[in-house]
């Protein structure tokens, strides 16, 4: 949690650290700021001070939003600064910073580096400013093991409400779609079919979902997954816009919205078959609601993660599916581990894969996704099972939301 962050940055002996770029669609800076329409910000915290929030003026009501210490950037020269830096816009940046950081006491030791910018910028401006303060040590970390990260990895009641209330939305959105497409004419090539008549294809659906998710006030800033047929089983595969909508093939339908403004996500999968399926698709769907519900039987406080991975490896490898535990990096059968952490990033703390550490555990407080799947291209199928589970104070894993889980979607006017 924020409040942390302090015995975090002393843990990794930092004395203080710096946040580039907007307040929105940043997650560092939205976690310290709250959002808010303020670009080309800064934020510096010497630890066990408060952060300071550097600004432009015409932003200053969207900084005071925040409620943290603020310091416009006209309280320095910049046009003096420039002149002294003879035109370099690198320098003349790396001269202000040096300013900034001698405001708030920093003038040496290990200061951590963080947020969403242009790289060429930062690079460019911290070589300057590495000549100008050679006292500081600019720390780069790892994204899956940052400060940021490892204070976002367990929420507190605010925060899960507010991905609660996406989880709500998104199957909101979800249910428009469901009851769109069972409500479809079919053709006697079991295409479904617009209003108009003419065939309803992947990219129709996806402008739909776009639009449901707008008209609900959420925002979609890392995509979504809509796929049928052989899509369905490439993990990460949106869908193809110019496939057909057809009877009796799988579609994934993977939607992670988030707030407006790059806030909290949630992340949700269903698995569906329109009108009928085969046989073959029925018990791999099976399988996946299976080891799903098993999952959810044996989830335990404070155990680590990637354990439950093992256990999703271990059922798939018993009824003969390749997995990353007994296959070099498979392309089909269970591809990816079971899930992750959801807050201001729709993949954060903790992480399940094998190579996650072992203190990436199910802990009060943590926000995690449990989506077991199986995916065969060739076959023209994939399946996937995804919820997004909170770990309460008093221990008890909660589902955030509720949402049925049908496999076969009977049309409404359609039969076989």
């Amino acid at each position: 949690m924020k409040s942390d962050l302090d015995n975090l940055m002393k843990e990794r002996n930092l004395d203080a650290f710096i946040i580039f770029g907007n307040a929105e669609h940043n997650p560092p800076m939205y976690y310290m700021t709250g959002g808010g329409h303020v670009s080309h910000a800064t934020i510096i915290k010497k630890r066990g001070e408060e952060a300071v929030y550097f600004y432009n003026d015409m932003e200053r009501d969207e900084a005071a939003k925040s409620g943290l210490k603020l310091i416009p950037y006209s309280k320095y020269d910049y046009n003096e600064i420039l002149k002294n830096a003879n035109g370099a816009l690198l320098l003349a940046s790396a001269m202000r910073y040096k300013l900034m950081f001698e405001e708030v006491g920093v003038t040496q030791g290990n200061v951590g580096l963080y947020g969403t910018y242009d790289v060429s910028t930062v690079f460019g401006v911290l070589t300057h400013l590495m000549k100008l303060s050679p006292s500081i040590n600019f720390v780069g970390e790892a994204r899956d093991d940052s400060l940021f990260l490892r204070a976002m990895e367990t929420k507190d009641e605010s925060e899960v409400e507010r991905i609660r209330k996406m989880g709500k939305i998104t199957t909101t959105v979800v249910d428009k779609v469901r009851e769109y497409l069972t409500s479809c004419d079919v053709n006697q090539d079991e295409v479904l079919l617009k209003e108009d008549g003419t065939p309803l294809t992947v990219g129709d659906v996806h402008a739909k979902i776009r639009l449901w998710v707008s008209e609900q006030g959420a925002e979609l800033p890392s995509g979504f997954i809509f796929a049928i047929g052989r899509d369905a089983g490439v993990p990460h595969s949106a869908g193809n816009p110019s496939d057909l909508m057809k009877l009796g093939q799988t579609i994934v339908f993977d939607i992670y919205p988030a707030e407006a403004g790059g806030g909290y996500y949630y992340d949700f999968t269903r698995t569906w078959s329109l009108g009928y399926t085969t046989p073959e698709a029925q018990e791999l769907f099976d399988q996946v609601k299976e080891i799903y519900d098993t999952l959810n039987e044996n989830f335990d406080l404070n155990v680590a993660f990637k354990d439950y991975n093992k256990m999703t490896c271990d059922f798939f490898d018993s009824k003969g599916h390749q997995t990353p535990l007994n296959t070099k990096a498979p392309i089909e059968g269970y591809v990816h581990s079971l899930g992750h952490g959801v807050g201001l990033n729709i993949h954060e703390r903790p992480f399940s894969s094998p190579t996650s550490s072992d203190d990436q555990r199910l802990a009060p407080g943590v926000v995690v996704t449990s989506e077991p799947g199986l995916y065969y291209p060739e076959k023209g199928m994939g399946f996937r099972i995804e919820d997004t589970l909170w770990v309460r104070p008093d221990g008890v894993m909660e589902k955030l939301v509720d949402y049925p889980y049908d496999f076969v979607l009977p049309m409404k006017k359609w039969k076989k």
